[in-house]
């Protein structure tokens, strides 16, 4: 199957920079290697994804906090099927919630390096930060 090249607006991870994004720090932190998010300064809320403005109370005054890069896998599943767009030919692959402790809070990603039986409720997983082909950067879990 050839490889199809998706415009942007089909991409699953928006331009990175801050002519592109007001999360853009998100991305900045990523590629120095720290796991960031966005916390509202007028409520106090925690927020996973990062936000521009806090949905609790409406201010659009953030700050960015660092996030642990250690959890414990709290669900997981693999997709065989039906995977997302420009990502069928990366089937087999698995998808984990990680429990994330100070702040508490549940993040979904991809696992790499491990399938459905490789993985079990609590097992302990860290950050793993990878480049893109274009240079742009995301976020994985692995198995400690």
């Amino acid at each position: 199957m050839p490889k199809i090249d998706l415009p942007y607006m089909l991409d699953f991870c928006p331009l990175q920079t801050e002519d592109f994004t007001r999360i853009h720090e998100f991305f900045t932190n990523l590629k120095e290697g720290k796991f960031t998010t966005t916390k509202c300064k007028s409520c106090g809320e925690i927020l996973w994804q990062p936000r521009v403005v806090c949905p609790h109370c409406n201010s659009d005054e953030m700050e960015w906090i660092d996030l642990p890069q250690e959890g414990k896998l709290f669900a997981f599943t693999e997709v065989f099927y039906g995977a997302p767009l420009g990502m069928e030919d990366d089937t087999p692959f698995s998808i984990g919630i990680v429990d994330l402790e100070d702040p508490k809070m549940k993040v979904l990603a991809r696992v790499d390096d491990a399938h459905y039986e490789d993985l079990e409720f609590g097992q302990e997983m860290k950050l793993k930060i990878i480049t893109l082909e274009d240079g742009r950067v995301w976020f994985r879990w692995v198995r400690k």
